[in-house]
């Protein structure tokens, strides 16, 4: 039997306030998040993996979202949602620290 902890345990993450936080400025609305960084103002949804019916390619990586892959659909704040794009979840998080990639042809 392992001995019991009476130490209380350190705190991880920031210890001051504005310590540890991102640039990035996000509010839940609902399902929708409004998420305003360096590359603008951005409306997104998360896509479980149940919910995703189709195959779509990823504006991040180029490569294609198969079907049931949860990813984040993504369209400007203040537009009326035309302009919608499907990415890999993965490749929204790091979409501003990557440099612009153009598709294969």
């Amino acid at each position: 039997m392992s001995p019991r902890r009476n130490a209380p345990r350190r705190r991880r993450g920031p210890q001051k306030p504005g310590e540890g936080e991102s640039s990035f400025v996000e509010r839940v609305l609902g399902g929708e998040r409004r998420e305003s960084g360096p590359d603008g103002d951005w409306a997104t949804r998360r896509v479980s993996g149940a919910a995703a019916s189709k195959a779509y390619r990823c504006p991040g990586c180029h490569q294609e979202i198969p079907p049931g892959m949860p990813h984040v659909v993504a369209w400007a704040a203040y537009g009326d949602g035309d302009d919608r794009r499907h990415w890999h979840s993965s490749c929204w998080d790091r979409r501003t620290h990557r440099s612009v990639r153009h598709p294969r042809r």
